[in-house]
């Protein structure tokens, strides 16, 4: 039997994707491209935006379309949340939400017995435990990631998540090593750590936190380079700030989520902090760790952002010197608070903004890369293809360099030689 995959949404949707293929491997399929013949379709939807839940109902019904006759598996936040929806649609076998992934290939044969839509969706709540689903195949030569947590606490006004993913819950301590230790002695030379709000692990444990996990996280043998793929600006603490800063294994980068740099709109998006925090939290990053790479997310059009607003926030963001910006423009979700508030931008305003944004990154992304000019870092390459190797450095510059294949996930010293972007050229030092 053959097993094809589909997945949408963020990296932790991919690391769930390629737990459940594994699960699927183990009871005795073969996992297949998602274009190819098979006998079970699996999809992991997305609904952090109309435009995400649009795309899960479009590849829900094309996944239909193109395997007729297959067993169809959806899961994911868009199925927790739309159940219904989902399970209405002509064609889909077996609907899962965030919880019970792990039972999927038993789900499928339950499927084939009573040839009957199965619905397995339970609200996630406070006392959920964590679905310890773990990878131990990802593709040569590429990071691996490793998720540590699920859910969030932060409940941001214009956030969904929280209600697909229920509260904060990590993985045990114990788990997380043991899956460090085994991706690390198979050749993994960097590890991601992620989770829909990574740095709240530990949240539900007692006597243990981020902090504890990053110190031991930093024992582990054989590991080059462990990466944080987002934290918030409350999470980064003394503790980990000096854990990041004392161990040369951690990523001279940080994915510090924004989304907006004006006051008014921050208190309005639930984000607990002020911009004159955040930007005290960086200056203490940049004098702590020299160097670091600094990149983040930010929403153009929140409900009553006037262009007084978006100007501070654009003022801010100049200030803050962000190597790179992640640009998203307002998305309304039935169920969160900012759906309901007054004086939503339009459409084309919402674009404008956003493509403003978008050319402040690159402009701000050509500027980091100006300044790292004959700078020396160590690269991971990740890619091989006709004499040249591509990856990413300490600081989150992807570079691109002449050398043998057989350098690929080893650690190699370079020199960065020009200011090109997304992919700079550099040269291995002797």
């Amino acid at each position: 039997m053959k097993a094809g995959f589909l997945t949408l949404g963020c990296k932790v949707n991919s690391y769930e994707t390629e737990a459940v293929a594994e699960l699927f491997r183990h009871a005795g399929y073969e996992i297949v491209a998602a274009e190819a013949k098979c006998d079970v379709v699996v999809i992991n939807t997305c609904t952090v935006t109309n435009t995400g839940e649009a795309k899960s109902r479009q590849t829900i019904r094309g996944a239909i379309a193109d395997h007729p006759g297959a067993i169809v598996v959806v899961m994911g936040c868009y199925s927790q949340l739309e159940s219904a929806k989902v399970s209405a649609i002509q064609g889909v076998s077996v609907v899962l939400g965030t919880k019970d992934r792990h039972l999927a290939p038993q789900y499928v044969d339950e499927y084939r017995r009573s040839k009957t839509t199965l619905v397995r969706v339970d609200p996630v709540g406070a006392g959920d435990a964590f679905e310890g689903m773990t990878i131990q195949a990802f593709a040569r030569h590429k990071r691996a990631f490793l998720k540590i947590e699920d859910g969030c606490d932060n409940f941001c006004s214009y956030c969904i998540i929280p209600y697909a993913r229920g509260r904060v819950r990590s993985k045990d301590p114990a788990a997380v090593q043991s899956e460090a230790k085994y991706l690390a002695s198979h050749g993994f030379s960097e590890i991601v750590l992620t989770g829909i709000h990574t740095g709240g692990y530990g949240k539900d444990l007692k006597d243990y936190r981020f902090a504890d996990l990053l110190r031991e996280l930093a024992t582990v043998e054989g590991l080059l380079r462990i990466r944080i793929s987002s934290i918030e600006i409350s999470e980064l603490n003394d503790d980990v700030i000096a854990i990041l800063a004392s161990h040369p294994v951690f990523a001279n980068h940080l994915h510090v989520p924004l989304q907006s740099g004006a006051q008014k709109i921050l208190k309005a998006m639930n984000r607990k902090y002020t911009n004159d925090e955040y930007a005290r939290k960086i200056a203490e990053l940049r004098e702590r760790i020299p160097g670091v790479s600094i990149t983040t997310d930010v929403i153009a059009g929140f409900p009553g952002e006037t262009e007084a607003d978006f100007e501070e926030m654009v003022s801010f963001i100049r200030a803050m010197r962000f190597s790179e910006l992640h640009v998203f423009p307002f998305s309304r979700r039935e169920g969160t608070a900012a759906a309901r508030l007054p004086d939503h931008v339009d459409g084309p305003e919402k674009k404008r903004r956003v493509a403003r944004l978008l050319a402040l990154s690159d402009e701000l992304a050509q500027e980091y890369v100006r300044e790292n000019v004959g700078k020396r870092f160590v690269a991971i390459p990740e890619s091989y293809e006709a004499g040249y190797l591509t990856g990413h450095t300490e600081n989150y510059l992807r570079v691109r360099f002449q050398g043998s294949e057989g350098l690929l996930s080893k650690p190699v010293r370079v020199r960065l030689t020009g200011a090109a972007y997304p992919v700079s050229p550099a040269a291995i030092e002797p």
